[in-house]
């Protein structure tokens, strides 16, 4: 399954995949290609009976002693300590905690104290905008000299980043048309004009190796709920780099972040490892979720992963090139392996009835306004079958224009 320009056998990649044994872990609704990972994970068979054994024998009948006996208070440490092995992270730098947004305020009021004299955060304006809200709302909190300057293209970052700017803040791969930063390149470049950098690895944990440690990244954050397969809402992480533990506090100073939470000390004084990063209790239920979900990941091999997501995607974009340019789709999404994620999206009118009709057939991918048709590719779980197979349905759809039936173009809440 490397890289090249040969046309993809599906029967015989699935037949060599070496990551095809996973996909038995995974609760799959019979029917359904899903093409949705990037959005919500699927569901890891495990989980539901780890869940229900915490709620039937840790909570239901040992009660508050598990916390200890479950050893429930170090859940953070141990879910971040299985996602610091598939991103690189070094041994103590990540822990699982509250959501991708309270983790994002975390760190960027860290890094904007660890770098006085600057007034500027540098982005992305095609960034998440969640991550783009967190940085106006605390660039406003500090004062009225700090300011958020975004980017109209990736080529334009090097560009902004000046002596004026204190953190450099991107998504690591772009959520709507999978663009794959050089987070290398980019750190060093910024770390050369005294910069701290901030990457959001929502799309890219889970799907690719990372390797934070060894591009010397200042921080990073991400959510529980996509390609680690966490469940819908679970906690997401942080990743803060051990140069950086215990030089300065970050703001929400809750009492999982004190030194010693249980001597219910009334001043507080914060932990000087990772923890400090910790507000609140954990929400044991879902956390406990995620470590089950997690524990997957101890087995995988991430370079065959990569290799996989590559030729699943290799292969959607070949069936499609067939006849995209004829009924209407504009490939965004790059076309080369290391300038991407694990996604394929095209540019296309009516993308929202379209997307709608493929899901009626059963084959689930999602719309990101205003146009793009989504598709996450998680090699854990699907098939180049399937993959082979969801091209055809949405030729299918396009060739007869089913997804112009009155039902499709009714939006719900959620696309």
């Amino acid at each position: 399954m490397d890289n090249t320009t040969q046309r993809i056998d599906a029967a015989a990649a699935d037949r060599s995949d070496p990551l095809r044994g996973f996909r038995e872990h995974f609760h799959l609704p019979e029917g359904v290609i899903y093409l949705d990972g990037n959005s919500l994970g699927a569901l890891p068979k495990s989980v539901r009976q780890r869940v229900l054994n915490t709620i039937d024998k840790e909570w239901g009948v040992d009660l508050i002693r598990s916390w200890n006996t479950a050893d429930w208070v170090h859940l953070p440490q141990r879910v971040g300590a299985r996602i610091a092995r598939i991103i690189g992270a070094e041994e103590g730098a990540v822990v699982a905690a509250d959501s991708t947004s309270i983790n994002l305020f975390k760190v960027l009021s860290a890094a904007l104290d660890l770098n006085p004299g600057r007034n500027k955060i540098v982005s992305e304006r095609e960034n998440f905008p969640t991550d783009l809200y967190i940085a106006e709302g605390v660039a406003k909190q500090i004062g009225k000299d700090h300011r958020l300057v975004l980017s109209d293209s990736p080529e334009h970052i090097p560009g902004l980043l000046d002596e004026d700017v204190a953190v450099l803040m991107l998504t690591h791969v772009n959520y709507r048309t999978g663009y794959r930063h050089d987070m290398a390149a980019l750190t060093r470049a910024a770390h050369d004009k005294g910069i701290l950098v901030i990457w959001d690895l929502a799309h890219s944990a889970g799907a690719m190796p990372v390797d934070l440690s060894g591009a010397e990244a200042d921080f990073a954050i991400g959510c529980g709920y996509k390609y680690l397969n966490g469940g819908p809402g679970a906690p997401a992480f942080l990743y803060v780099n051990p140069r950086h533990h215990g030089g300065f506090r970050q703001p929400l100073s809750g009492w999982f972040g004190h030194r010693a939470p249980f001597d219910f000390d009334s001043a507080y004084t914060p932990s000087n490892k990772i923890e400090q990063y910790l507000c609140g209790t954990p929400p044991v239920l879902a956390m406990v979720a995620m470590d089950e979900a997690m524990a997957i990941w101890d087995d995988v091999d991430m370079a065959a992963l990569r290799a996989k997501s590559i030729a699943l995607c290799d292969l959607f974009i070949q069936e499609i090139d067939s006849f995209a340019e004829r009924l209407g789709l504009r490939l965004v999404t790059p076309r080369e392996p290391e300038l991407r994620g694990s996604q394929v999206s095209y540019s296309c009118k009516n993308g929202y009835a379209i997307m709608q009709a493929l899901i009626a057939r059963g084959v689930i991918g999602d719309f990101r306004a205003p146009d793009i048709i989504r598709f996450g590719f998680t090699p854990l779980y699907l098939s180049f079958a399937e993959v082979e197979k969801a091209a055809a349905i949405l030729k299918e759809i396009l060739e007869t224009r089913a997804w112009d039936a009155p039902e499709f173009h009714v939006r719900g809440a959620v696309t």
